[in-house]
């Protein structure tokens, strides 16, 4: 029988390569009959689906490019990105196996990870879109940000062990797309950004505004240098899959360590940015309540099983001071409406926009939608200090969906 070739230097993965590395894993029972399909749509890796024909059992491999795909060459990443994605899905799993994919198999060397195959999930974004309902999502991702990100952080880690792991995830590229994608270009006038003309004096408007630059400029100083706990990093709804009684989170290859508030608040942007959508539809006064009600308890889940954690795992002296806690759940809620304005905007008029309203089929109604995101992501950067409950929050949402 012939031996499969011996894949171990770093070369771009094709159909017929990355079969022959599945082959050496042992994962299936019949190496000899597997087809492999590229399916990844994104702006940074590769991706294939491989099935086994006997049984119809798939896996899926992710290889990291040493370059954004979604330009080419002329933007050069590190290949670490993918040790960091497969080191972190280990280290969520450990607490909420059921919310990320299983990891199979990681390869350094060839920058790639085989994991299992979420073929029967669907994007939730697109699902959003779609006016689908997911009643468990709420619970499923306020459960998944508590347990991640208060097990990463001082409180629950001896300090040798934090720091070391702030090391170990120091994720300089991709925490630059962040810092300038999301914080910076999109409040200057500044080539990567996209929008039409039409939009052009609100999006003005926003350039003008010293007192927003200045609260933008304190956000992402806090994203600089804020490391309190291991981030997603990219917690948009294009990287949730999810069933009727599931829900997975997946590509955490800008995973750093960084303010607990900014994975909550990459989640409500997305949430409100398909909220602000439904303005266009006929049907928006029972999607809106379904989607505000999911932001709602979203954060009251997180709440409630950060302060479980926090009073059961707490490896912090100060943890014990009744004052501390509540003091930092205010932190980490108005950190996260902050950097939700900061989403909401960079997804309206930077370089990397949503579907869910760029889908908007009339333009008119589109540009008059994408006016009330950028106030309304202005609005929460400038006022999240004010806007301290949750009531606040929402009625302030609320008033920007009204028509």
């Amino acid at each position: 029988m012939t031996q499969p070739a011996v894949v171990n230097q770093y070369a771009p993965f094709t159909t017929q390569t990355v079969v022959e590395f599945v082959k050496t894993l042992s994962i299936f029972d019949h190496p000899n009959r597997l087809i492999a399909n590229e399916i990844g749509d994104g702006n940074l890796n590769l991706v294939f689906q491989l099935v086994e024909l006997e049984t119809n059992r798939s896996i899926i491999v992710k290889q990291a490019l040493p370059y954004a795909k979604v330009v080419g060459e002329s933007w050069p990443l590190s290949l670490n990105r993918a040790k960091i994605e497969s080191e972190s899905l280990r280290i969520t799993a450990k607490v909420v196996p059921d919310l990320v994919p299983h990891v199979l198999h990681t390869d350094h060397e060839l920058a790639c990870t085989v994991m299992e195959d979420l073929s029967d999930y669907n994007i939730l974004r697109t699902e959003l879109i779609s006016n689908h309902h997911y009643p468990l999502l709420a619970e499923h991702i306020g459960r998944y940000l508590a347990q991640t990100l208060f097990s990463t952080s001082d409180f629950a880690l001896h300090p040798f062990v934090k720091k070391e792991l702030v090391q170990k995830f120091t994720n300089p590229d991709l925490c630059k797309i962040t810092e300038d994608l999301v914080f910076t270009d999109p409040f200057f006038d500044h080539p990567t950004n996209d929008f039409p003309t039409e939009l052009r004096p609100a999006v003005e408007a926003i350039w003008a505004d010293e007192t927003l630059l200045t609260e933008v400029g304190i956000l992402k100083f806090q994203f600089l240098t804020q490391a309190e706990a291991l981030l997603h990093g990219d917690l948009h709804t294009g990287s949730i899959f999810v069933t009727s009684q599931s829900t997975k989170v997946i590509d955490p290859e800008f995973a750093f360590f960084g303010p607990i508030g900014f994975d909550l608040g990459q989640f409500f942007a997305n949430i409100i940015l398909n909220a602000l959508s439904k303005l266009a539809t006929t049907e928006r006064p029972a999607l809106l309540s379904e989607l505000l009600r999911t932001t709602e308890r979203t954060w009251i889940t997180f709440a409630q099983e950060f302060t479980k954690l926090w009073d059961e795992s707490n490896q912090e002296i100060y943890t014990n001071v009744s004052g501390i806690l509540p003091r930092f759940l205010l932190k980490i809620w108005t950190d996260a409406i902050g950097f939700a304005g900061c989403e909401i905007v960079r997804r309206t008029i930077g370089l990397a926009h949503v579907a869910d309203l760029d889908s908007i089929e009339d333009f008119h109604t589109q540009i008059e939608i994408k006016e009330r995101a950028l106030q309304l992501g202005a609005d929460l950067i400038k006022s999240r200090t004010q806007l301290y409950s949750l009531s606040h929050f929402i009625q302030r949402i609320k008033g920007a969906l009204r028509s």
